[in-house]
């Protein structure tokens, strides 16, 4: 008496498409194994792409500009595989100078923006690390503000100096009966109020939760940003095009192997990205055997134990709302169906890794160079020729 949506749309349609190469063999070999069996010469990949003339020509205009001269015409709007002759120039230091330059403008127009719409700002020294996106479990906000803790704490308790001062930018909105994600949002805003009440951390590590997210926020932020977090639990995220924004305007991916980072990985090349965690194999077989136990991690671990604890603290339940911190402590041990605590130790010593590296600015902006020249292929124009 039902009848499966999904599988009559197998059924009826011409072609089945994933939007990154991770999502199309999953749906072959995992979601719809069945109907891939049948109907092989269904099955094709369309991995997801963006508009360069939004997301670099409108939004970035410095950067574009210099594109422009670099490549000796402005083809490159219409044709974004032109920028892989961007290469060539990955060991000029003028040219790498300028690139990062530009960058540091970036970050000063985002701050004036932020100063003027959110009553907040950040300096355009410091690092900038940018999670913009839905606020969802699977995403892992919830990841990132715990290794921030960790952060926290080893600063404070190590009187560390040699940290790079990095600003940790969030944009998000929750879906209206999402409590789950409203109570990230809190969290996220209550440990930014807790380093910012302290003189010495503070001077390392800054929060910004900005509000009201849109695409217009996020043509301001992604110009601006040195490093991009793509921390879905791997399997999840069907592609994402946020990480094919960020890495168009140069700015480089600390992610897991999920959705189009993996594309993204194969084409800047292991010394130009930051990657970590599970793989969606592992993850998957994790689910398939329910094998994962985050009570198990939470206890056998001093670190991941102290930053979850630290969730009920007096210190921090003093900027927070009380049965909301209780119930994230909660459901982190008991439950965890996005695997967040998988993946912590990693991902805080690859974290710590990129924001080290960034004090190399020679060797980051050749980075930075790099990701924008391998972008060509994530154009949406390429996307919708292969639709067509």
């Amino acid at each position: 008496g039902t009848v499966n949506m999904a599988y009559l749309a197998c059924y009826v349609c011409k072609y089945i498409n994933g939007v990154a190469e991770l999502h199309t063999k999953l749906l072959k070999e995992s979601v719809l194994p069945s109907f891939s069996e049948i109907y092989p010469d269904k099955f094709q990949n369309k991995t997801n792409g963006i508009t360069q003339r939004r997301f670099l020509r409108l939004c970035n205009p410095k950067y574009s500009a210099l594109i422009t001269e670099l490549l000796g015409s402005d083809e490159w709007i219409n044709d974004l595989s032109r920028l892989k002759e961007l290469e060539k120039f990955a060991q000029n230091k003028d040219v790498l100078d300028r690139f990062i330059e530009i960058k540091k403008e970036n970050k000063k127009k985002l701050a004036n923006y932020i100063r003027l719409k959110d009553g907040d700002s950040f300096s355009p020294d410091f690092i900038v690390d940018s999670q913009i996106k839905r606020l969802h479990e699977y995403k892992r906000q919830l990841l990132n503000i715990l290794v921030i803790l960790e952060l926290y704490f080893e600063i404070k308790e190590k009187s560390l100096n040699d940290f790079t001062p990095t600003v940790f930018i969030f944009g998000a909105k929750a879906a209206p009966g999402y409590d789950r994600a409203k109570g990230i949002i809190k969290l996220i805003n209550e440990v930014k109020r807790l380093v910012e009440a302290d003189e010495y951390v503070s001077r390392f590590i800054k929060i910004i939760f900005v509000s009201d997210y849109s695409v217009s926020y996020a043509e301001k932020i992604i110009p601006a940003s040195d490093v991009s977090e793509q921390i879905s639990t791997a399997g999840t995220e069907a592609s994402g095009t946020g990480n094919m924004k960020f890495m168009l305007n140069g700015a480089l991916t600390l992610g897991t192997f999920d959705g189009a980072n993996v594309e993204i990985a194969q084409l800047v090349g292991k010394d130009n990205i930051y990657t970590f965690g599970a793989s969606s194999d592992e993850v998957i077989a994790h689910y398939k055997n329910a094998d994962y136990c985050a009570k198990d991690l939470y206890e056998n671990d001093e670190m991941i134990k102290k930053c979850v604890d630290f969730i009920v603290s007096d210190e921090l339940k003093q900027y927070g709302d009380e049965e909301n911190l209780s119930r994230l402590h909660h459901e982190i041990i008991s439950k965890d169906w996005f695997m967040t605590l998988l993946d912590f130790k990693e991902y805080i010593k690859v974290k710590e890794q990129a924001l080290a590296d960034y004090k190399d600015r020679a060797a980051w902006g050749r980075k930075m160079l790099i990701n924008t020249a391998m972008a060509g292929f994530f154009s949406s124009d390429r996307t919708i020729r292969q639709y067509n």
